[in-house]
């Protein structure tokens, strides 16, 4: 059996692919977070993971099992803690399984890093793990380890977006179970997408501040930040294959980096 997934793989199967390099491992970063009506509440770390298993089949890597929780939804990006089923880490918590993970890496004679979030709120919390591991890697004499950290969001082109959204985009702090991630859903789970399922809630307004406790009343009953109804498996599609594309480029020239 010849499989790019870690968990997949005996001991032995994994080491050879480590000692025989360059080799980089991916680690999809996500969240167990409501994604209304029609989503599964595994989309953020769905979508990341399949965004990984394509680029594995494009450069030298290997999937890591995905960090299915995150940091705590927030209202102005995911619609907020209070739904059920949105199952949320302490950031401090978030930060130990980074470092601990990348550690490990290190640990295994891994030199490459990719972690590839999938849920906005996550990414600071991901940074001080990269950084608190590289920092105890270097007192260890571990001096060569890059790790490279991305929004999979961030490799959306300008024309990609005005393709999805002809008549404006709303930005994608307000795309929280809207029209990017339907699309994707379409494209990369449709049997978990319930289409029929869509509440047609107005956008989300909210005010440039932050309240604590939050203000639920601000958050549409669905937990959709912005109508999905745009949403199609054409759109998504064309993301996916942006995405695979543009992320591995930008990760093949980081191995490639690293052999000079």
């Amino acid at each position: 059996m010849t499989t790019n997934m870690m968990a997949e793989m005996t001991w032995v199967e994994y080491q050879r692919r480590v000692k025989t390099g360059p080799l980089m491992v991916l680690l999809p970063l996500g969240a167990l977070e409501q994604h209304g009506h029609h989503l599964p509440m595994g989309t953020d770390h769905l979508l990341p993971l399949a965004i990984c298993k394509a680029i594995a089949e494009r450069i030298p890597a290997v999937v890591a099992p995905p960090v299915a929780y995150g940091y705590k939804s927030q209202p102005r990006m995911g619609g907020g803690n209070h739904f059920p089923g949105t199952t949320s880490l302490d950031g401090s918590t978030l930060t130990a399984i980074v470092r601990d993970v990348i550690r490990e890496f290190a640990r295994h004679g891994v030199r490459r890093v990719a972690v590839v979030n999938g849920h906005c709120e996550n990414a600071f919390f991901a940074i001080e793990g990269i950084e608190l591991a590289l920092r105890e890697l270097r007192a260890a004499g571990i001096n060569d380890l890059k790790v490279v950290r991305l929004d999979y969001w961030e490799f959306t082109t300008a024309a990609t977006l005005d393709r999805c959204f002809p008549q404006g985009f709303p930005g994608y702090a307000l795309e929280h179970a809207a029209v990017l991630e339907t699309s994707m859903g379409l494209q990369v789970f449709p049997e978990l997408v319930r289409m029929d399922c869509l509440v047609d809630d107005p956008a989300a307004v909210f005010p440039p501040y932050d309240v604590h406790p939050a203000r639920q009343e601000w958050v549409p009953p669905s937990g959709v930040l912005s109508p999905a109804k745009g949403a199609t498996r054409e759109k998504g599609r064309v993301l996916f294959d942006e995405y695979v594309e543009r992320i591995a480029d930008a990760l093949s020239k980081e191995i490639e980096e690293a052999q000079r």
